[in-house]
């Protein structure tokens, strides 16, 4: 069992993040790379909700080809292109995470490979062997 490691000595986190999360010895892990909100046939959906279920479900997809699944995940690292992006980005990922909740980051960058893309997100997935 991964532990969520959030100090009272530190501010609490700013959303449904843990501070850093602990993966004992004997645990498999799984790197996914960055994904985007974008349909197996092309279709890329306009809102910043519709990206992020795009790419959690991707994630989904990922971890499932591992034998793994939402609540393995330790850690995500994820990117929009604005601030405006952010309530509906964390919204949407809160549906896909379990407790404790991951580690976490999310930046704001100026863009992706194609216009259209306004969120990205890789994790790192751990369960035990």
């Amino acid at each position: 069992m991964v532990r969520a490691i959030t100090p009272s000595t530190i501010r609490p986190p700013f959303a449904r993040y843990s501070h850093g999360v602990e993966v004992p010895a004997g645990h498999r892990l799984v790197f996914a790379s960055g994904q985007l909100g974008i349909t197996e046939d092309g279709v890329i959906p306009a809102d910043v909700e519709g990206q992020t279920r795009l790419c959690f479900e991707n994630i989904g997809a990922i971890l499932k080809e591992a034998g793994m699944w939402f609540q393995d995940i330790v850690r995500i690292n994820a990117y929009v292109t604005g601030r405006e992006h952010l309530p509906g980005y964390m919204k949407t990922r809160d549906e896909f995470t379990a407790d404790p909740p991951p580690a976490s980051t999310l930046m704001i960058v100026s863009g992706f490979a194609r216009e259209e893309f306004v969120v990205e997100v890789e994790v790192i997935a751990a369960k035990a062997d």
